[in-house]
């Protein structure tokens, strides 16, 4: 029987979505929930500034308001997301007497129905005693505006140090840039939201809009001042990151529950999430140098992070970026400085890639402009710099072991299917001719961690029907889980994938995990789903050797019919349903890795630049991503669809924007720009499959390929572009107004 795994299989969770619909939090019909309160924020409408006073009376008095709470209402600690930040820098889940930021939520109101709050909290009167404004992390980094003066620094995390005098001696030539890679909206399909319910024996059920249920657990109970939690994730409409862990307005919908003693719902609106979920935001300085003959000798990038107002995971991301900083390239000597600092800004999450695509915006961006300074083509740059294949771990100057890599490889594959050379003699063709439409072709390559190591649970359970289900720690908003688990363990048991069923996001269902998040799902989860599996048919089969008074090392299970027999001897057997029998048969097992993997690829962006508006349109994307092993190739496909999409998206329209106030200008989709399918080709996608030995299935990430490679790419295409015009960098996004800019600026 051919294996089902590396099949285009198509998901066994769409037809429900499809017609039925996913279950998010705020479509919760549970019986636990009727009669609930719903609570709305009041939120800050200046970036740093004392609260002088809170007037509440007569919000307090208008239709359906039951109760309000401030700071004080709550006795909930401010909490420090990790240990090793600032320990000043504790975030309270309601403002604590200073607002740092724009929506950080001050009041939050009870209502009998949800449209009360609203308009209630129009009622709340704030006086607020204006503080100086920091938004520039570079500013902020001066510490001469500080949001913690008790702290007396704005920086979160990090050390600054000297650089290396000698760092390129011996180089022929060296180049030095300020590169932004700007704050973005997450904007995910599904808005945060929290429902939680109170138990009269002091258990609390809480419903999240999370990437998984156990992440969430720590910060809660904390918070809280208990451990005995229910927490139960349904479907997810999307996180890319920034949905990891607890919020600090779920922590407060929690404690109003208890304080209340009743059922308490909250969702936000698009707006507010736009304003309080942000990623990216980091000012890299980097410098390389090197021969002449295109051999790169050193390399320094200085990341200055923008943790927002109080550290979360953004604050640490910098340190990612420090991890993957030389990239694929062999280079002698690199030197990485990196810390964050606050400012008067939302704090930052994780966003798809949460570093990474950071490291390979620098040395990508970085390689393009020495390559113009040495006069070489970038691809033949690349070339003689690129790590040579290798099959054993490969430890690069800043102390990252790669799993395994053929990093040439994907470059050739990337080019042959792009027709480079026949692009740059189109290229050619058309500065010649003086066109008003300019061909540019940007490469970039690249390679990232996934998983980071860790483990992850799995349990499966055979009915008494012959049916299975799947438990796993990790938890699915969008990337397919139910279908690739179910391939995994129909591969090793024949029981038909649609018969086989995924429970997830619930502590009661399933007791320990790892959530969604690095792009480890598949790897770790998927591996743990493949060991429980081989567990599961040992089990099996020691119970169908006895129910066939066999030997088990006897008996055989036929996969094509689902049925163990002894060897030889087809007749006699025992399919699941009769192994299980009325008892059941499951088994649980942890997978754990020793460490990371390393996914890699190379992407070529294509774009015609009007030379004379800066209008860009991105016209060919070819790509080649290296996640190992594909389990199936159909839910491959989509995981690097949506990321190249969103690496598009940052390098030619997306970008939050504050003005020096701290004041959001793009506050709403119908402000911050946000890609669609018209501004985007089809995706030409050329397979590659290095598997990894870290896990059984041989398999990296692939979730976060896309926005990695693919933001480079489009930027420096967009610079070739009118490279020839004298244009040597034009900073993300490259909007109409920046490309026309660079264009008029190079021509005086």
């Amino acid at each position: 029987m051919p294996s089902i795994l590396g099949t285009r299989v198509k998901r066994v969770e769409d037809p429900r979505f499809l017609t039925v619909g996913g279950t998010y939090v705020d479509d919760l019909r549970d019986p636990r929930l009727d009669g609930a309160l719903w609570l709305t924020f009041v939120r800050s409408s200046v970036a740093h500034a004392r609260l002088a006073s809170i007037d509440t009376s007569s919000a307090a008095a208008a239709p359906g308001v039951v109760a309000i709470y401030t700071f004080a209402d709550l006795s909930v600690e401010p909490q420090l997301s990790m240990p090793a930040f600032n320990e000043a820098m504790k975030r309270p889940a309601l403002a604590d007497g200073v607002v740092r930021f724009v929506g950080e939520p001050i009041v939050a109101i009870l209502t009998e129905q949800r449209s009360q709050g609203e308009d209630a909290a129009e009622f709340v009167v704030v006086d607020y005693d204006p503080l100086p404004v920091v938004v520039d992390p570079v500013e902020a980094a001066a510490d001469e505006v500080l949001l913690f003066p008790e702290a007396g620094t704005n920086t979160a995390y990090g050390r600054v140090r000297e650089p290396d005098p000698t760092l390129f001696e011996g180089c022929d030539a060296v180049v030095h840039m300020t590169l932004y890679n700007r704050r973005l909206a997450v904007a995910p399909l599904e808005v945060k939201g929290c429902a939680a319910v109170p138990a009269e024996d002091g258990r609390m059920v809480v419903w999240l809009s999370s990437q998984g249920a156990h992440t969430a657990v720590a910060s809660l109970q904390a918070a809280l001042g208990t451990e005995d939690l229910h927490i139960i994730t349904p479907d997810v409409g999307g996180g890319f990151g920034a949905k990891n862990g607890a919020s600090a307005e779920d922590i407060v919908v929690c404690r109003v529950a208890q304080l209340q003693g009743r059922a308490i719902r909250w969702a936000e609106t698009r707006t507010e999430n736009v304003l309080t979920m942000q990623g990216r935001g980091q000012v890299q300085t980097v410098t390389m140098g090197g021969t002449r003959d295109g051999r790169i000798l050193a390399y320094r990038v200085d990341i200055l992070g923008d943790a927002g107002a109080y550290p979360m995971i953004g604050a640490f991301l910098p340190m990612a970026t420090r991890m993957m900083a030389p990239g694929v390239y062999d280079m002698p000597k690199v030197e990485v400085i990196a810390r964050s600092v606050v400012t008067n800004t939302a704090p930052q999450m994780a966003y798809r890639g949460a570093g990474r695509p950071e490291a390979t915006a620098a040395v990508e961006r970085t390689i393009e402009r020495f390559a113009a300074e040495i006069g070489m083509d970038a691809a033949e740059v690349r070339r003689r710099n690129l790590v040579p294949k290798f099959v054993e771990p490969h430890k690069t100057p800043v102390g990252t072991t790669y799993d395994i890599g053929d990093y040439p490889a994907a470059l050739e594959l990337v080019l042959e299917a792009a027709g480079y050379d026949a692009l740059r003699k189109e290229q050619a063709s058309r500065r010649a001719a003086g066109d008003r439409l300019q061909l540019g072709i940007g490469i970039a390559t690249y390679v990232e961690i996934t998983a980071f190591g860790g483990s992850e649970y799995a349990r499966i359970e055979v009915k008494d029907d012959g049916s299975a289900v799947v438990y796993t720690g990790t938890s699915p908003h969008g990337q397919g889980h139910h279908t690739s688990f179910a391939m995994i363990a129909s591969e090793r048991t024949g029981i038909p994938i649609e018969r086989i069923n995924l429970v997830w996001g619930d502590t009661d269902l399933v007791p320990t995990g790892g959530g969604t998040g690095g792009s480890r799902s598949l790897q770790l989860g998927g591996s743990a789903v493949l060991q429980t599996t081989d567990l599961l048919v040992e089990e099996a089969r020691q119970r169908a050797a006895q129910q066939l008074e066999a030997n088990p090392e006897d008996l055989v299970l036929d996969t094509e019919a689902g049925r163990f027999h002894v060897a030889g001897s087809p007749t006699a057997g025992r399919t699941w349903a009769e192994v299980a029998g009325n008892d059941g048969l499951a088994v649980a097992s942890d997978f754990t890795q020793p460490s990371g993997t390393f996914p890699f690829g190379a992407h070529v962006a294509v774009v015609e630049v009007d030379t004379e508006t800066g209008q860009v349109e991105l016209t060919r994307f070819i790509a080649v991503d290296d996640a190992g092993t594909m389990i199936n190739p159909l839910i491959v496909e989509g995981q690097r669809h949506g990321g190249i999409a969103q690496g598009a998206a940052q390098a030619l329209c997306e970008e939050f924007i504050y003005d020096a106030d701290g004041n959001p200008l793009t506050s709403n989709l119908a402000d911050f720009t946000f890609i669609s399918t018209c501004e985007l080709p089809s995706f030409e996608l050329v397979p590659m499959e290095t598997p990894t030995p870290m896990n059984p299935l041989g398999a990296k990430g692939i979730g976060e390929a896309g926005t990695i490679g693919a933001t480079p790419a489009v930027q420096n295409a967009v610079v070739d572009a009118v490279a020839h015009l004298g244009v040597r960098h034009i900073d993300i996004p490259c909007t109409p107004e920046r490309v026309w800019t660079a264009i008029q600026e190079a021509s005086k």
